[in-house]
């Protein structure tokens, strides 16, 4: 029998020896007291025994008894070193970490739709239009933007407005709407909502718009939309206030002051997006009239002809000012008027054409002429003016700039600029233009002197033969000689053949030389009855007095073999090259512009030929 049984025991003994005593005893004071005894001992037993079962809890590490074999485990020590309380081990129904292991290293997640990273790299990866200028790329972040708001405030409408100082009015740029009823014009300023967010310079809240003042409140709706919340706040920018920000919603009580700060932070972020855009378009803007005024006063600048002048003034002034219609004028000094030699319109709207002579008096490229200052109308729609002539067909409202061309108090021409977009040009723009004109303003004076000095020379420089004006004039005089005499006449165009193949073979480029050489040989078969000019850059004429088409026939047949044998030397190679003759009647005629005509018409069929070839019409 072991320690634990034999405390048993003697606990159990107790109450027999009670009882015997109650038994024995005569004295009915001795039976009431082991009366006693024996209920205040066994509720003892009972009571201790329940106590200790719920105090299992609280064993300490004094506590070294081991489970026993028969499933019971000792659930605390008694008072005293007498006894001990033991129950069996209790499994509850619960699950605990120890029954339902988890990894807290790895995070909980909710499955994933097939195509959520395609869906994803769509979204964060979405690319700028190519064809957005710098207004497009601003409002094609600001919408994003708005997007983000929107699903941020589960809002019916977030709209973004520009706000117009000067002329005191809003205008929608941007907005995100479940709505299709977005009125789309510039408000006024009244006493709505938004108006009071301008005159107050600070955000404004409402919570409950009734339905009989939501017309009165929301005016940027052209219907009623059942809107019960508002909130506005305004975008300052270099301390003037440009835009607002609303939101609406058709739930009561849909924003808070929390929205207004939240909207603070949208703000600032719009405000430094602006700010980054107007830095990097001035620094574009910069880089692009850098690269046009080293285009005008680089050394490549070629202005040997009216054509090449415009394409050189469109070329560097393109990239200095933006515009939707460009126009040069200039002054002709032959025929000494203002003409319009370049128009590019990059609209679909009507506009004046080339060559358009120029009104001075009633519109506005005369007033810049006459006075010599630029003209800047903000908007031409606003009293119907004319911009280069009275009978004029254009359809184009906008801004409207001319920058006058002067050098020496001469004007040699204006540059004008529209644009369809309203007040577009600033007073920064026209003293620019105005500085960039001046260089312009030599060129062209120079360009128009050598024009005027042509005109007073007979030769052409390149060869020394008549130019073109001369050869007519001369042939003229001649043909109203050749009817009063009654003797005949003809005329031969000879035009030099193309010979790329040849090109490739030189360093340089041979025409030059090729074209020296074919005048040379003409002038040498010349006689004092012919006269000799050049009619363009490949063509020469020849007009024969008193000689027939045959005899002009076999003169072309022998130039064109005595040039196909002649070797042209071009820097260490020489080769031989072709010439086609066109030959053409002169007899009884006068016009020359008919006669010239009638050999160019011989000379093509003699190149359909492939060249080298001479051919006739009577």
């Amino acid at each position: 029998m072991n320690r634990r049984q034999r405390r048993r025991l003697l606990i159990f003994l107790v109450v027999p020896i009670l009882a015997a005593a109650l038994l024995l005893a005569d004295d009915l004071t001795v039976r009431i007291i082991a009366l006693a005894l024996i209920i205040i001992y066994v509720a003892f037993i009972i009571f201790l025994r329940d106590s200790l079962k719920f105090q299992s809890t609280y064993i300490n590490d004094d506590f070294d008894d081991n489970l026993i074999d028969d499933g019971y485990q000792s659930d605390a020590k008694s008072y005293g070193d007498s006894f001990k309380i033991v129950s069996k081990t209790i499994n509850p129904d619960v699950i605990t970490a120890s029954s339902y292991p988890i990894d807290e290293r790895l995070p909980r997640t909710t499955l994933k739709p097939p195509d959520l990273k395609e869906r994803f790299k769509e979204i964060a990866n979405e690319e700028l239009p190519k064809e957005l200028g710098h207004g497009g790329q601003f409002s094609f972040a600001l919408e994003k933007i708005l997007n983000v708001i929107k699903e941020v405030y589960y809002a019916h409408s977030v709209i973004f407005f520009w706000y117009n100082q000067k002329k005191e009015k809003f205008s929608i740029d941007k907005f995100v709407s479940n709505s299709t009823s977005i009125s789309q014009r510039k408000f006024d300023l009244e006493d709505d909502i938004l108006s009071k967010i301008v005159q107050k310079g600070e955000p404004e809240l409402l919570t409950d718009i009734s339905i009989v003042a939501e017309a009165d409140v929301i005016r940027y709706y052209e219907s009623k939309q059942g809107i019960r919340s508002f909130v506005g706040v305004p975008l300052f920018y270099d301390k003037s206030l440009i835009a607002i920000i609303a939101l609406d919603s058709k739930v009561e009580d849909a924003f808070g002051i929390e929205t207004i700060f939240t909207l603070g932070r949208f703000v600032r972020v719009i405000t430094m997006i602006i700010s980054i855009f107007e830095e990097k378009h001035s620094d574009s803007i910069s880089q692009q009239r850098l690269n046009g005024i080293l285009h005008l006063v680089g050394s490549h600048l070629k202005l040997e002809s009216e054509e090449d002048l415009a394409a050189s003034i469109q070329n560097s002034f393109v990239q200095l000012i933006h515009w939707d219609a460009f126009t040069f004028i200039y002054y002709e000094p032959i025929e000494k008027k203002f003409k319009t030699i370049k128009v590019i319109n990059n609209t679909s709207l009507k506009y004046v054409g080339q060559n358009l002579v120029i009104e001075i008096n009633g519109t506005l490229a005369g007033k810049c002429i006459t006075t010599g200052m630029p003209v800047k109308i903000d908007d031409t729609s606003l009293g119907g003016v004319k911009r280069f002539s009275k009978s004029e067909n254009v359809t184009f409202d906008g801004s409207f700039l001319a920058i006058p061309i002067i050098y020496k108090n001469q004007n040699f021409g204006v540059l004008c600029f529209e644009s369809l977009k309203k007040n577009a040009y600033s007073n920064d723009d026209v003293q620019f233009l105005k500085s960039a004109a001046n260089y312009l303003s030599f060129a062209i004076h120079s360009f128009s002197s050598q024009t005027l000095l042509k005109s007073f020379i007979t030769l052409d420089i390149e060869t020394h033969t008549l130019n073109t004006f001369s050869f007519k004039e001369r042939v003229s005089a001649d043909l109203h000689k050749a009817v009063q005499l009654k003797v005949p006449g003809a005329i031969a165009l000879v035009r030099i053949d193309d010979f790329l193949e040849q090109e490739s073979l030189f360093d340089g480029n041979p025409f030059p030389k090729v074209l020296s050489t074919v005048a040379e040989i003409i002038s040498s078969e010349m006689t004092p009855l012919t006269t000799f000019g050049r009619i363009n850059e490949k063509v020469f004429g020849v007009y024969f007095f008193n000689s027939t088409t045959k005899d002009i026939f076999l003169w072309a047949e022998k130039l064109r073999v005595k040039i196909a044998r002649k070797p042209i030397a071009v820097v260490s190679k020489q080769t031989t090259y072709t010439v086609s003759v066109g030959i053409a009647s002169a007899s009884n005629k006068t016009n020359v512009e008919e006669i010239i005509y009638n050999a160019d018409l011989a000379l093509q069929k003699a190149l359909e030929r492939g060249g080298n070839t001479v051919r006739s019409i009577n």
